[in-house]
């Protein structure tokens, strides 16, 4: 490679990597965690989704008719958006067609606006947990595993009061999936003529800026393909706007609609109310009961009722197959009611279109939800050592620029630059271990509750490593912290959720079982690691 390509490639990474890398990080780790989201809900919860999903039955008359028990239900829509784990579903009700029942809408002065419900109190949205047949809406149902999920696309950040057509969390989000990418592009043009002989590279006693470029070296390579996949998935799930306006412009001449609806996100059809009473039966377990046994093994993901109780009620199901027999496919059948017709009908385990194969590879590929638990937890480690590579980055840009010929200012602003980068990442995983404890400790917890805990410890302990000005401090207090809180996550599930790790293995609770030795495996390495970076600074001759 010639040198000026070289220096090329090397600027344009280092620029595009320095400019993201704490917000990369937080999308790397909280996204890391993410993959075991239906598992962090049921350990807060204190319920196995594993142990009990053969023994729960998914109920929807149950909540049709407890609904019937405080609203007349006639002429009105119905959502609803089955969980993952199958055992909770959010439902969200509107108000009804029928003019002479529905209600008034009676408009809120201030206050943040209920998710689902708008300002009108005849509607309703909620989570029901099949389980325990109880309700709850969004905010106290909300869950770290909800929390970690939303951070990792940075939703949080969509309270900054910053609209340019999209939430400003998504849109910052958007930009740095971006970045990233042109950065693993960028890295590999600067390494590709030395991949094959620095491959096997590693040299752990040398000095730590030859160790930090081996590990962004050596892991940055091996990584480079889920890397990839993730930056590429992402982009296309969080920031798809920017993809499909110039289609929508150009091929279906702004009609976003159409659009929709070619993408199969969306239905053209409509089911005006008759306001005419139905007279037909109807029983809507026994139709889920009658698309399980026809399109096994297949998972409901969303339903919907238009027209509850009118005689132009009609049903509209859709559902997943189980990627082990089908990867591509959706399943989705509309009913109606007063003639116990099926209008139509695509199974999901026999007919897969394009479109399918494209959004299945898309999700999958993301969520790595395609092979169990295995795949996930190697999607764990490979997401950890993106969080490994992002740190490393960091000090080598560092240490590259306090060179004697760099001038003092610019030195200053470096190690300021580094140092709060720095600071924010590594408090990311003991303030994490931090508010899981805090959770099982207050089982009532809030959304609210949770968003203080958690950025607010962030906040104190992200700027105590910054006045002490000493990025080796905040290595080692940050591995200490670590090995401490995250041995304490399952020690309080012991405690205080009654479940230690020998109950759970006997319980056969799986799900809550991966957390608590997620969190020991974490605080075991944590310590192994605090020690190897002791032993090397010895080495080095570093007085402690």
């Amino acid at each position: 490679m010639d040198l000026r390509k070289y220096n090329v490639y090397f600027h344009t990474h280092t620029i595009s990597g320095i400019i993201i890398c704490a917000l990369l990080y937080v999308i790397f780790f909280a996204g890391s965690f993410s993959f075991f989201r239906d598992e962090i809900s049921a350990w807060q919860n204190n319920t196995s989704y594993v142990a009990g999903k053969n023994e729960v039955k998914q109920d929807f008359n149950y909540i049709l008719d407890s609904l019937s028990q405080k609203h007349n239900l006639r002429g009105r829509d119905f959502d609803f958006y089955v969980q993952r784990h199958q055992m909770g579903t959010y439902v969200n009700m509107s108000i009804s067609h029928d003019t002479t029942i529905s209600k008034v809408p009676v408009k809120k002065e201030g206050g943040r606006r209920g998710r689902g419900r708008g300002n009108n109190e005849d509607s309703a949205y909620f989570q029901y947990d099949f389980q325990s047949k109880t309700t709850s809406d969004y905010s106290s149902s909300y869950d770290m595993g909800e929390f970690l999920y939303r951070l990792h696309f940075l939703a949080q950040l969509n309270q900054v009061p910053i609209r340019i057509g999209t939430p400003f969390g998504y849109l910052v989000a958007g930009i740095v999936s971006f970045l990233f990418l042109f950065a693993l592009i960028t890295g590999l043009f600067l390494h590709w003529d030395k991949i094959k002989s620095n491959f096997f590279v590693f040299r752990p006693f040398s000095k730590w800026k030859t160790v930090w470029t081996d590990i962004h070296t050596a892991l940055g390579v091996i990584g480079f393909p889920f890397q990839f996949v993730f930056a590429v998935t992402g982009i296309v799930l969080i920031v798809n706007f920017a993809l499909i306006t110039p289609y929508s412009k150009v091929l279906y001449e702004g009609d976003s609609e159409k659009l929709y609806q070619d993408l199969e996100y969306s239905s053209g059809e409509s089911y005006p109310y008759s306001y005419k009473e139905l007279k037909t039966y109807f029983n809507l377990n026994q139709l889920l009961a009658d698309i399980e046994a026809d399109w096994a093994p297949t998972k409901l993901a969303r339903m919907h009722i238009k027209n509850y109780q009118d005689e132009n009620m009609h049903v509209l199901v859709e559902t997943k197959p189980d990627p082990k027999h089908n990867f591509a496919g959706s399943g989705k059948l509309v009913y109606r009611v007063k003639d116990q017709q099926i209008l139509l009908e695509k199974a999901p385990n026999t007919e897969s279109s394009y479109i399918d194969h494209v959004k299945a590879l898309i999700y999958h590929l993301h969520f790595g939800d395609f092979g169990g638990k295995p795949v996930r937890v190697i999607f764990f480690v490979l997401g950890i050592m993106g969080c490994v590579v992002i740190i490393s980055g960091i000090l080598i840009w560092l240490v590259a620029r306090e060179k004697p010929n760099i001038p003092a200012y610019k030195k200053k602003f470096n190690f300021w630059l580094a140092n709060i980068f720095m600071a924010a990442c590594l408090a990311m995983l003991p303030v994490t271990a931090f508010t899981f404890i805090l959770v099982k400790i207050f089982p009532d917890a809030t959304q609210s509750d949770m968003y203080n805990w958690y950025f607010y410890s962030w906040l104190i302990l992200g700027l105590y490593f910054i006045v002490r000005r000493s990025i080796a401090l905040t290595n080692r207090q940050s591995l200490i912290l670590s090995a401490i809180l995250c041995l304490g996550v399952p020690i309080a599930n012991g405690i205080f959720g009654h479940n230690w790790i020998w109950q759970t293995f006997q319980s056969e609770a799986f799900d809550i079982l991966l957390i608590d030795l997620l969190f020991l495996i974490l605080s075991i390495v944590s310590v192994i690691i605090y020690f190897k970076i002791r032993k090397h600074a010895y080495n080095q001759g570093v007085k402690k």
